[in-house]
Parts: structure tokens; sequence; C-alpha cells
């Protein structure tokens, strides 16, 4: 068996290098070895280590390494200790939500360094099988938008659709644009069951009424039907509030949204209906005023924010690992309350004077993380809407409670079984206790120890995982990473640059 698919391996090989016109020597140059290595590897005689198959794919421009479709693993050696720099990169989140902010436009939107991450890669399978003409610009990640004149939405494509729950903020945009319309069931990350009926309560006042069919939303709307009085959200969730908004961009009188989440993301979708000609009034605050116009049609040019998930995470990879390093352009405003939890726990850090990122409004600083030894805080860490502990940066606590002395008390309110995930800690050395499916009780410090471990199907637990790893002493495995991708741009990769050792490796 191993000998087939050598001698398969080194076929592929020996084709790619004729047809490159190399000579066996030549190749031999390229990857530092020897000619008869490279006549053993052709012969299929030679054992090949996947850094081995991604380094001749590499030399012969040619996806060897690409062998499996298989799902994607890290190796992480540790322990680690990071150094340098590293700047936050735009949110995610907010991005997502842009990208379907941009079917308010029938004009051209560019984005500037949209985060290049599966999320965002699903979501433009959709727009682009609905007809609309995406390009990515440059290596800066500057991404541009052209909607059609009508959406082809019998084309859409289901299965990148199901791959992502951000296709739920495609009813606020489409309520304007079709009157019968059918979307597949929203996926993403197994976080429990969580209802969609705060966004159709949102939507209803727009005229949109929702039926749910065997796999997908059938959606009708009543053009007849306005808002008659504000609009009252029964959750301030941050996608409930988009949806609101984007329906809201498109009815030309005033609506209000009360109970409004006014999280990072939401304020990065105001700031470019803003650009869009939309007047939208309370940004940052729980009531939003919008009002509307009959239609959009402007070339509009927008740069999202940083993201405090990606900081928030980066700060807690210099925690485990009692690092420093510095973090720039990071989103104060949407970090306060962790950064005075942490420094509760002892944490030191110094920090820059604050600067404006490129949407004009939101407040960034420089980061350098200090060695600290840690407490466990006096009271339970415990999430709340912006301006809050972020919902999303509470698992990070888990990870940075283990390595404080003492006992620490997470209480994951939001999600049914998010916290349940954090337990895989204990795999890695760590003391966590599940005390229920929202809370869990972290005991400290922590002496991590290589394991091999299947990847939480969480995003934010998951990169947890990663983290703990970066401080275990010897060799883990986190198999089967597509979520980490979902969320994150090169995290791998970015780590490794400042000192880590992780190696992304596909089952043959």
């Amino acid at each position: 068996m191993t000998e087939h698919y050598l001698g398969r391996i080194g076929n592929l090989i020996r084709d790619a290098r004729k047809h490159r016109g190399l000579t066996q020597q030549q190749l031999a140059d390229l990857l530092n070895t020897s000619q008869s290595a490279v006549n053993r590897i052709e012969k299929g005689h030679q054992n090949l280590s996947l850094e081995m198959l991604a380094r001749i794919g590499s030399a012969l421009d040619s996806e060897i390494v690409s062998l499996s479709t298989g799902p994607l693993h890290l190796r992480v050696t540790g322990p680690t200790t990071l150094s340098g720099s590293i700047a936050v990169k735009t949110s995610k989140n907010a991005g997502v939500a842009l990208l379907c902010a941009s079917l308010l436009n029938r004009g051209r939107t560019t984005l500037r360094k949209v985060a290049r991450i599966e999320e965002v890669n699903r979501l433009l399978e959709v727009l682009e099988s609905l007809g609309v003409q995406t390009r990515w610009i440059n290596e800066d990640n500057d991404l541009e938008i052209i909607p059609p004149a009508h959406l082809d939405l019998a084309n859409i494509d289901e299965t990148a659709a199901r791959r992502t729950r951000s296709i739920i903020m495609f009813l606020g945009p489409l309520l304007h644009r079709e009157e019968v319309f059918d979307l597949p069931y929203a996926g993403g990350c197994n976080l429990g069951e969580r209802t969609v009926e705060p966004h159709l309560s949102a939507l209803r006042p727009f005229g949109l009424d929702v039926k749910a069919n065997e796999g997908s939303y059938h959606a009708t709307v009543n053009r007849a039907m306005e808002p008659a009085r504000p609009i009252v959200l029964t959750e301030r969730g941050d996608t409930v509030t988009e949806n609101a908004l984007m329906a809201a961009a498109l009815h030309p009188g005033t609506t209000i949204i009360r109970n409004a989440s006014s999280n990072y993301m939401v304020q990065d979708l105001c700031f470019y209906l803003q650009k869009l000609g939309v007047t939208v009034e309370g940004v940052g605050t729980t009531t939003l005023t919008v009002t509307g116009l009959t239609e959009i049609d402007v070339d509009v040019d927008y740069a999202p924010s940083e993201d405090p998930i990606e900081a928030m995470s980066l700060l807690a990879a210099a925690i485990v690992t009692n690092s420093e390093i510095t973090i720039t352009r990071v989103p104060i405003e949407f970090m306060e309350i962790e950064l005075a939890t942490l420094e509760e726990m002892g944490f030191n850090y110094t920090r820059s004077d604050e600067y404006v990122a490129e949407n004009g409004h939101t407040r960034l600083v420089d980061i350098t993380t200090k060695k600290s030894q840690l407490r466990a805080p006096l009271d339970k860490i415990h999430p709340l809407p912006f301006p809050g502990l972020n919902i999303d940066n509470l698992p990070f606590f888990a990870v940075i409670a283990a390595v404080a002395e003492g006992q620490t008390l997470l209480h994951d309110w939001v999600y049914e079984n998010r916290a349940i995930y954090l337990t895989e800690l204990t795999k890695l050395g760590g003391n966590v206790k599940l005390l229920d499916p929202h809370r869990v009780l972290v005991n400290g410090p922590t002496h991590f120890s290589g394991a091999e471990i299947v990847c939480p199907p969480a995003l934010r637990p998951a990169v947890v995982i990663l983290l703990a790893m970066l401080a275990s002493k010897g060799t883990s495995v986190l198999r089967g990473t597509y979520v980490i991708h979902r969320g994150y741009e090169d995290l791998a990769e970015r780590l490794n640059e400042l000192g880590a050792n992780i190696v992304p490796f596909r089952d043959i």
C-alpha cells in the first residue's frame, strides 16, 4: 500500500519536473538535496514528509501537496515564547455585515483590507451565484463588489449558504429587491439552538413574512406595510440590529430602532450606510434613528475597523506564553472592560496614545505586553452587550484563568453549549470543571502538556485550545481546523512569525 502511493507521488513529481523543463539535478539544487535523492523520490523509493512535499510543490509550482482534500490539521510544538510585533487585522464580523449590506447599493462598493477568511469566502460564493461581480483588487485584500441589475436568487449556492450563519443577514437587503424569495437555512458554528425569531420580529414591520420550508426560509414581502412606530428588538443582538438597519436603509421614511446593539460591527455598518447617503443617528447607543432612501446607487469606498476579538486572541497568546509582544491597531473602545479585568488579575502592559482607524471613527492604540504573575479575579467573569465584556471574548478568559493563581468562574450565559467545549483544556492538563451548560470553574496555575485534540466546532473555543497548545510542553495536534479558518486569516502563520512552531498538515 505504501509503495503504491509513493510510486504515484513519484510519477506526479517526475511529470511536473519534466513539464517545467528541469533535470533531476536542477530540482535537487532547488530543494538543497542530491540528484540521487530526487531519483529515489521519483521511483517511489523514498518516504516523504508533508513538509518535503510542500517544498517540492513550491519548487515545481505544482500542487503536489494537495494530494488530499481532507481536513487541515495543526501540529504545535511548545512551550513557546513569543516576541516581536503584530498588527490586528480588520473585523471579520464587520466584513461579513458589509458584504451583505453591499446588496443595498446598485453602485460599486470597494471594501478595504477585508479579512480573507472562510466565512467571507462562503459569502462571496453566495453573492457570485446571485450574479454579483466580486474581485480581490490587490494583495492588501481590497475587495470590489458590483451587484447586477437583477439578482438571480433561483441560482443561489445552497452549499455555501448553509456553511455560514451570516446568510440570515440577506433578509434585510433582499426584502427591498424581491417580493418573494427563498434562503437556505443558516449554518456556521455549533453553538446550540439559536432562534431566528428576533430577526423576523425586527423585519415584520417592513412587510416581511417568513415561513420555514424543507431546508429553507420562504420569504414574502407586503410592500404596503411600513413601520408605524419604533421597532423594539426583543434581543440586543448584533446581526438582528444589522438586519433591521439594512431594512431601514431602503425605507424612505424615518425608522427608530430601540434596544439596538452598539457593538463594533454594528458601528461599522452604520458608518458604511452613512457613506451611502443614509442618515443614521445615535451610533454607539442603543437607540438608532435611520432615515432611508428609496434607492441607493453610488460608488463608495469604505475601510472596516480592526477586530477586537482578534486583538483579544493575540493578548491571550502573549499572556498564556508569558511573552512580551507589541500588538498594534487595537480598537481600544471595544477592549476596555477586558483590559480592566486583566489588570485586576495582575496583567502588566503599556499602551500608546490613541489614533484613528481608517474608517475615520474607531479609536486605536498599540499595546505592549509584559511578563505578569496572574491571579484569579475576585468575581465571576461574564459577558454583557457593549460596552460590557464582549461575548466572543469570554472563552479566552478560560485559558488565561488556567495560568492564573486561584479559582475563576466563567459564566457564558448566551450560548447553550459553548462552555462545554472549554473543558477540552483538561486534555492538555488544565483543571476545568463544567458546572452546567453555561458555567465552568477554572483552577490554576496549569502546567500544560501536549495532546491530540479534535477541534471544537465553535470558533473561539477552537482558538482557545490552539493557544493552550502554544504553552504546552511537547507536541500537540489540533485536528480539523476549518472552523478557525472561518474566522481568522493565516492565524498559524502569523503566530509563527512571532516565534510559534505551528505546522499545518493533511492526512494522505
